[in-house]
């Protein structure tokens, strides 16, 4: 994964009943350029994903939440001079956790900007600019933190090749946990 999923996840456990490590049962991530076409991918990718964890059910609400995260990261938190052909290391990446009875959809990007939900009627009749609160409609619960060594690094003035910017996660419970 690239990362440690019990450190990354770990803001998104508030509220809920704690996870054990050991009933992680599956993990897949995958890298996406800095390109529209990305977003294709990251669909074809939880397509085959869910497929493998037997959750097609899933698909559609998955689906749509990893479509409008992706697209985020690519319009709102990469830099305008970031190359939209190709990269030698791609800066959005897409991670999918399932624990018993939960499914995590995460999207790391390069951008410390907090991602924001529109909130009055006038935002919501515009064109663009409503992807979040879709997410929040389709998923359980939705959040974000800063990527785990960009949080650690910022406190000691670190600037260096480990992770950066944030991460953007939706939650979907898979059953009832009550």
């Amino acid at each position: 994964m690239g990362t440690n999923g019990s450190t990354m996840l770990e803001p998104l456990r508030q509220g809920l009943p704690p996870i054990d490590a050991a009933s992680v049962s599956s993990s897949a991530s995958c890298a996406l350029p800095a390109r529209y076409e990305a977003v294709r991918g990251a669909r074809q990718f939880t397509d085959t994903t869910l497929a493998q964890w037997n959750l097609s059910d899933r698909f559609d609400d998955v689906a749509l939440v990893v479509s409008e995260l992706v697209t985020n990261a690519l319009r709102h938190a990469l830099p305008a001079d970031t190359p939209r052909d190709h990269s030698l290391d791609p800066p959005v990446r897409l991670h999918l956790m399932r624990w018993a009875g939960r499914l995590v959809c995460a999207v790391r990007d390069p951008s410390p900007d907090t991602p924001e939900a529109r909130q009055t009627d006038e935002d919501f009749s515009a064109e663009s600019g409503r992807g979040l609160f879709l997410v929040e409609s389709f998923s359980d619960s939705w959040g974000w933190h800063p990527s785990p060594s960009s949080h650690l690094d910022a406190g000691r003035g670190v600037n260096g090749g480990g992770l950066h910017g944030k991460v953007v996660w939706a939650l979907f419970r898979l059953t009832d946990t009550a």
